[in-house]
């Protein structure tokens, strides 16, 4: 019996008329999803939630967050990844002067942040509180209307570009541009680190609002349809129904029933056969998972 290694395979080189640079791996996950670099991250446990989902939009492609969480973990993970950037953070998070500054520290911790906007009960922006405004505070069971700059707070108006707000941010030697209609209502939250990603990935897969794209995975029946519901009201720009084998009638009715309830990109699997991918798509899917394996286990 013989075998052979990848040491063992050579291919010979030929003539070729393209230059790498010249070369474009864009292609369509789905119909309404362009992907630069057309890699998806399997929605495993041992593979996907926030972090790798956002490094898969940043470089170009996308992750598809796994389902062997609770509904509310699965839609904090798709959140992560909506709000870690964005061209104008459209809900920025926000907290109301009168919490606690333990909580302003909890939320940055949780988003990664550096700061957040201080809002009224009417949406007001009243002040935007940040890592150094709490630095050196020792006792953060008072208000954060405490320590928030209040006073002399840089904003913009909606309808300010990318290009107006970096020239904005640069005058001031500030990070973090509040924007705000004219009655002073928070509207949105364009920061530097936005600015600079934007730049430094240029490639990146993002939706309409500029933020970084990513997929959930759901199960069946009426379970799967009310975590895909709680999915994509948190901003998940593909629901991915995700089960061993495809072909089946759970399957074929949980496609159709998210699609006839929601505008979302559906992908569904895993098949391993045409009829089986054929019965996906008159169901409602925009693609399907082809392959079936062994698994992981």
């Amino acid at each position: 019996m013989e075998g052979y290694t990848f040491d063992d395979v050579l291919l010979v080189p030929a003539r070729s008329d393209v230059l790498p640079s010249d070369v474009s791996t864009a292609t369509y996950l789905t119909p309404r999803i362009r992907l630069n670099m057309p890699l998806v991250s399997a929605a495993m446990d041992t593979v996907t939630e926030a972090r790798l989902a956002i490094a898969m939009a940043r470089e170009g492609g996308i992750g598809v967050i796994h389902r062997n969480l609770s509904i509310e973990d699965q839609v904090g993970e798709v959140d992560k990844v909506k709000r870690s950037e964005s061209g104008m953070i459209v809900e920025p998070v926000t907290l109301s002067p009168e919490e606690p500054l333990s909580e302003a520290i909890a939320v940055m911790e949780r988003y990664h942040i550096s700061g957040v906007p201080i809002t009224n009960e009417t949406g007001t922006l009243v002040g935007i509180i940040t890592n150094r405004d709490i630095r050196f505070q020792v006792e953060t069971a008072i208000p954060i209307s405490a320590v928030m700059t209040a006073e002399h707070l840089i904003t913009a108006p909606l309808g300010t570009t990318l290009e107006q707000a970096q020239d904005i941010l640069g005058r001031h030697k500030i990070e973090k541009l509040p924007v705000v209609d004219a009655h002073g209502c928070l509207k949105g939250l364009i920061t530097v680190k936005d600015i600079q990603k934007k730049v430094q990935f240029p490639h990146a897969t993002k939706d309409g609002a500029g933020r970084l794209r990513v997929g959930a995975a759901v199960g069946v029946g009426v379970p799967g349809i009310e975590r895909a519901e709680a999915l994509i009201e948190a901003g998940a720009d593909v629901i991915v129904v995700d089960t061993a084998h495809g072909h089946s009638s759970a399957v074929l009715r949980t496609v159709h029933e998210i699609r006839s309830r929601y505008d979302v990109n559906i992908i569904a699997g895993n098949v391993g056969t045409a009829a089986g991918a054929e019965d996906l798509l008159r169901a409602g899917a925009d693609a399907i998972k082809v392959g079936i394996g062994p698994g992981a286990i």
